[in-house]
């Protein structure tokens, strides 16, 4: 069966783009406007139980996501590519670097949670495992990772749109894979160029924890903190995401 996604440009250089646990392929804000469409195919891929793929029965997990990214390249005839994930789809592209390594030319973390475990006190994990099934709490998480600094409206439409399109059993599921998971000895002192990109706002997912994290494993990382925004750059800032993005596939 054909993997949805959704595709943007015929360009040269080829990027499968992961979203992050409350978004879709289409939750990137205004910068798919941004995009070059020239020198650049991008393909967007929904994880089972989100999006296009909402009724894909799975495991929901990310080695399975890793899987659908694998045969989605088969399915495109991309034998390697580029590789870009946001938060949770971070974590995901490194599941893929762990399980194919030849086929991967770059990775780009946006605000991207690290291949270690992800640590939570006893008051985040009951905040982030309430969340599959409680409004409120995707809120507050959403305004922390925004600095406290994004209108309620523009986070009351995030927190609709993860709702309206993501199953819970699948949302929840997902937490359970990504936070546990621990692939930082797979990773470490692979010399794939990477590009980390963290808002300057977000309260979460910090350059700090970055160079401790994902510097600190590859040696060809680099880490640029985009001025203005939080966790979601491609809606607060999404000229200059655009602009890092493809300065560094095309360098």
């Amino acid at each position: 069966m054909a993997i949805a996604h959704r595709r943007i440009g015929t360009g040269p250089v080829r990027v499968i783009v992961l979203h992050d646990w409350f978004g879709t392929s289409a939750n990137w804000g205004s910068v798919l406007d941004y995009l070059d469409p020239e020198g650049f195919s991008y393909a967007f891929l929904d994880y089972r139980g989100y999006g296009e793929r909402r009724d894909v029965p799975g495991r929901y997990d990310l080695p399975e996501i890793a899987d659908d990214v694998l045969a989605l390249a088969d399915e495109l005839g991309w034998e390697t590519f580029s590789l870009l994930g946001h938060s949770m789809g971070g974590k995901a592209v490194q599941q893929v670097l762990v399980r194919a390594p030849e086929r991967v030319e770059k990775l780009i973390g946006l605000a991207p949670v690290p291949a270690a475990p992800y640590e939570m006190d006893d008051a985040t994990h009951t905040l982030f495992h309430g969340a599959a099934e409680d409004p409120e709490s995707r809120r507050i998480i959403l305004d922390l990772v925004t600095g406290n600094r994004a209108s309620r409206h523009w986070v009351d439409r995030m927190v609709a749109h993860s709702l309206d399109v993501s199953r819970p059993e699948a949302f929840a599921a997902y937490l359970e894979s990504w936070q546990p998971l621990d692939l930082s000895s797979a990773v470490k002192g692979n010399t794939v160029p990477v590009l980390v990109l963290v808002g300057e706002y977000d309260l979460a997912l910090t350059a700090e924890v970055m160079r401790a994290t994902w510097q600190a494993w590859y040696p060809n990382c680099r880490i640029r903190i985009l001025p203005g925004a939080g966790h979601y750059p491609p809606h607060e800032t999404p000229v200059t995401f655009a602009t890092e993005v493809e300065a560094f596939l095309r360098a």
